[in-house]
């Protein structure tokens, strides 16, 4: 490690702070706003959507899912009639049943797993009218969730939590869309294609012929990196240099990856009136990509001594599926940013990490992707980890637990651990099952604690609507297309339903001033607190896989062994 690499980690993570204060704040106005402007008026009476007409918790929901599964069906049908659309230049035929089941569901799901190479699989229609737009509306969503939850907090023995429609649309037409073109302006200064040809052939200096795939990928780029969504134009992602091409787009899509999660923490503490809240969010959040980043840029600066002794000069660290174009610091960076986020990109082979290394963003994961988490995502999930620690220090303290001036009571406790029960009960579920089927391990590339790191990875990507994928699976299998797709499901909505069933309890129940004995919630110690809950309730529930996973390949790996 360097001091140059951490000044370039603390200048990516300043820049990210100086744009979420303004960000968030903008937001805040945007969705307490009761205007309805013309564009948005044109909109709502389009779609019969009466924009001052407020919703219960129930009703959001319902809304939300119908939202969800129109999308997955028409998703799922642009892909199935593939061959037979316009705008397919590469001449591509229609895409499997379960692939496309699985790529549906993925996308909806703002998880965007990919189980093919998308410049030998997918149209620019697709790309497009498909794909990209639920980069917009899924990202979209998870905002509109984390706002509604925001509301319940905010107001006092009410009964509705806003519009989802409302929420939705003003998520797209004043955060996502002017990012998007902005940052796709930049992508393409930068030298990332953006155009509708399908590819060019070119002569390589052995004299051999290549066809070079192109298409609309800086604008698909700036969406997968905002929205937290990740899926990559090409195969190799956020490492292919049409995607990034250099060190300075690295470090726009680490800034662009953390900014809204970020943003949103103050768009927290402003609706509800206390700004401190929101930073004692960001604060947790922000203590574990340091740390995390640290662990994984120690890790992969001092090397895998199984390549010295094969002779691999050392001097770099381990490089083994890693860009010199990114350096050693910037890649920890992103691969505890692409983690701690739902977003998935990467810009190095998770597979090549050290395994340490491989243990840091797989956690992350596990813990369901709150820190700093999803677009929207990541807030309401923190949200459920801060009642869960005020109920914890009510129980130290004998005293009825509160957040934010709302009694925490025994229905919400039960909602918060059926929620956070979701991700550990697919995960280790679909990994047992998985680690013992020949179907599934037929997959492997291989074998012993590495097998079982990839297989574990895979579910954690999954249910923590991730999207990246240690390289060595092919998980364009039935079984994998089939059983990570409902993994991603549930890891989405199955864990949004309860938390939203907690935001219509909290919205009915009157606030209450604080009183000497209320925990305070915007200090060192809830903060302190708080991490520790997180990290407890993460290793109770993974340590043991992770046991026989990373944490068994670290002890072979220093002793000279390997399987």
């Amino acid at each position: 490690m360097t001091a140059v690499g951490w000044l370039q980690i603390a200048l990516v993570l300043g820049a990210v702070l100086l744009a979420a204060w303004p960000l968030g704040n903008y937001m805040a106005r945007i969705f307490s706003s009761e205007r309805v402007s013309p564009v948005e008026g044109a909109l709502f009476s389009a779609a019969g959507v009466d924009p001052r007409s407020e919703q219960t918790w129930l009703v959001y929901v319902m809304s939300m899912l119908a939202f969800n599964a129109v999308g997955f069906l028409v998703l799922y049908g642009l892909m199935r009639l593939q061959g037979s659309l316009p705008l397919n230049p590469q001449g591509f035929g229609a895409v499997a049943p379960d692939l496309a089941f699985n790529t549906a569901i993925s996308f909806v799901t703002n998880t965007n797993w990919q189980s093919y190479g998308g410049e030998t699989t997918m149209s620019h229609l697709v790309q497009m009218a498909g794909l990209t737009v639920q980069n917009f509306v899924s990202a979209a969503t998870g905002i509109a969730l984390a706002v509604a939850v925001t509301r319940a907090f905010s107001r006092s023995a009410s009964k509705s939590i806003g519009n989802f429609w409302v929420d939705l649309t003003r998520a797209t037409l004043y955060v996502l869309i002017p990012l998007a073109v902005v940052v796709a302006l930049a992508y393409a200064v930068m030298g990332v294609p953006q155009t509708l040809a399908g590819r060019i052939d070119v002569t390589t200096l052995e004299g051999a012929k290549q066809a070079i795939a192109l298409g609309p990928v800086a604008s698909q780029e700036a969406i997968k990196q905002l929205g937290t969504n990740g899926g990559g134009f090409f195969n190799a992602n956020a490492a292919h240099p049409f995607e990034n091409p250099s060190a300075w787009s690295n470090a726009l899509s680490i800034w662009s990856m953390l900014l809204i999660p970020a943003a949103m923490t103050f768009t927290f503490g402003r609706m509800i009136g206390d700004r401190r809240q929101g930073y004692a969010l960001l604060a947790v959040m922000a203590a574990f990509v340091i740390a995390g980043t640290a662990i994984v840029y120690a890790s992969e600066t001092a090397g895998n001594p199984l390549l010295v002794a094969a002779g691999v000069d050392a001097s770099a660290g381990n490089m083994e599926g890693k860009d010199i174009r990114f350096g050693q610091a910037l890649t920890a960076l992103y691969v505890v940013t692409t983690t701690g986020l739902s977003c998935g990109a990467v810009n190095a082979m998770h597979a090549s990490l050290t395994p340490i290394g491989g243990l840091v963003p797989l956690f992350m994961m596990q813990l369901g992707e709150i820190l700093p988490g999803g677009v929207g995502s990541g807030l309401y999930g923190m949200i459920v980890m801060a009642l869960l620690a005020v109920f914890v220090a009510g129980l130290m303290v004998g005293r009825t637990p509160e957040y934010l001036g709302k009694k925490i009571e025994a229905r919400e406790m039960k909602l918060a651990m059926l929620a956070l029960l979701i991700l550990p009960f697919f995960i280790l579920g679909f990994t047992a099952a998985a680690a013992m089927l020949p179907v599934a391990l037929a997959s492997l590339a291989n074998a012993g604690p590495h097998g079982l790191t990839e297989i574990l990875y895979a579910y954690s990507s999954a249910a923590g609507n991730n999207g990246s994928a240690f390289a060595g699976l092919n998980a364009n299998t039935p079984w994998f297309n089939t059983t990570l797709a409902l993994a991603m499901l549930f890891g989405r909505f199955a864990y949004v339903v309860p938390v939203m069933a907690i935001a219509g309890s909290m919205v009915a129940k009157p606030k209450t001033t604080a009183s000497a004995g209320t925990f305070p919630t915007d200090g060192l110690l809830f903060v302190s607190l708080l991490a520790a809950v997180i990290l407890i309730l993460g290793g109770l529930q993974y340590f043991p896989a992770l046991a026989l996973g990373p944490i068994v390949e670290h002890v072979l790996m220093n002793a000279g062994k390997t399987f």
